[in-house]
């Protein structure tokens, strides 16, 4: 795949699965706009793939905020001129609680990043797409948005959302060449595991490890996912390999579920 020539726009540019995005793209030589809240890791990642000013641009951004989400397609216009991909994937796990644990407080940041994050880029990106009659969009979306887990109500229930945005978005883009599909990862092995393990033992070591043992052998392949498996499929979707899929959700989980 040769993404030479295009402008592609990853938020949660510092975690694991869109740095392996960025790097994917980077040596497709794409034009890679890199955004993330923490603004020094992005940097941090700008410099360990060897990224110049002339292929890349970083931006600080809190996808929950609006106004942030519309200056980071700006910036990417202003310095690159178009959006030819975006990968919408910022995302946080939330607490692991009850339904009836569940505060306004918690309520308003996962839905904050997850669903107002994704509604937002879809928001600002889409008419830019729609002008230049192309464009592909990947939303990150989870396996969590497919099935139902006990203490997950927030995660579980945003990555739905996450799905209607898609089966929305890629029915009103259709009809301009906008492509828009997601990617429902299972288990992989990323920092969000790491904390959704640690969740689930309530902050207990040795529960933390037997609850990433009983994943592992959960699923059939008997292993967890690296984020560059993830960022493969990413890829393909992004690319004209991909040119008649839209409205398409991938799930990349070793066989977890089966749904």
């Amino acid at each position: 795949m040769n993404f030479e020539g295009k402008a592609v726009i990853i938020t949660g540019a510092a975690g694991g699965i869109g740095k392996e995005v960025v790097r994917k793209l980077a040596n497709a030589q794409a034009k890679v706009v890199l955004v993330d809240v923490n603004e020094d890791a992005i940097k941090a990642v700008q410099k360990e793939l060897g990224l110049t000013e002339a292929n890349s641009l970083v931006v600080k951004a809190d996808v929950s905020n609006e106004a942030e989400v519309k200056s980071y397609v700006d910036q990417t216009i202003s310095k690159f001129g178009r959006v030819d991909g975006f990968v919408n994937n910022a995302g946080v796990e939330g607490p692991a609680k009850s339904i009836e644990e569940i505060t306004e407080k918690d309520f308003d940041f996962v839905y904050g990043i997850n669903v107002k994050g994704v509604l937002y880029g879809l928001k600002y990106v889409l008419p830019v797409m729609k002008e230049q009659k192309s464009g592909s969009i990947v939303n990150t979306s989870s396996v969590a948005g497919l099935i139902g887990s006990p203490n997950m109500a927030l995660y579980n229930s945003s990555k739905h959302a996450v799905m209607g945005l898609n089966k929305v978005a890629a029915a009103e883009a259709a009809a301009f060449n906008v492509r828009v599909n997601t990617v429902n990862p299972g288990v992989i092995n990323t920092q969000m595991m790491r904390n959704i393990e640690s969740n689930v033992a309530a902050g207990s070591a040795e529960g933390a490890k037997a609850a990433q043992t009983a994943y592992n052998d959960a699923v059939p392949m008997k292993r967890y996912g690296e984020p560059q498996e993830v960022a493969n499929v990413i890829a393909f979707l992004l690319s004209d390999e991909a040119s008649y899929v839209s409205s398409s959700s991938y799930t990349i989980d070793g066989g977890l579920y089966n749904v």
